[in-house]
């Protein structure tokens, strides 16, 4: 089993991802609202670093927070999966469109999966 997670800018695709989950057997995921680094710095007001001060510029002020999707599955379902979240969202190296990765999960118990 392996968990995919995913945090997207793109708020309002969420919902496009979970259909497309659906549409190749996913049994459930979880979305939670988060914030980046990049966000949390530029709220804390940090214009006095140039770094962060030019980081400013990229920010949403409409969206302060990203979305985090965790989705646990059987790992034949990994590869559909993340196509499915590409579908939703096209290309995740294009900027501010976010990240997904794929981790080991060694024990499941509870919901439709189970550990074995």
């Amino acid at each position: 089993m392996k968990l995919l997670v995913i945090v997207t800018n793109e708020r309002e695709k969420v919902g496009e991802i979970f259909k497309e989950f659906v549409e190749i057997g996913v049994g459930g995921a979880t979305a939670i609202d988060t914030q980046g680094m990049a966000r949390i710095l530029y709220d804390k007001n940090v214009d006095n670093i140039p770094l962060f001060g030019s980081l400013k510029m990229l920010i949403d002020d409409k969206y302060p927070f990203n979305k985090t999707i965790f989705v646990v599955l059987n790992d034949e379902l990994v590869k559909p999966a993340i196509q499915a979240v590409k579908r939703a969202l096209g290309d995740m190296n294009k900027p501010n469109v976010g990240i997904l990765f794929v981790l080991p999960v060694e024990y499941v118990e509870g919901g439709s999966l189970s550990s074995s």
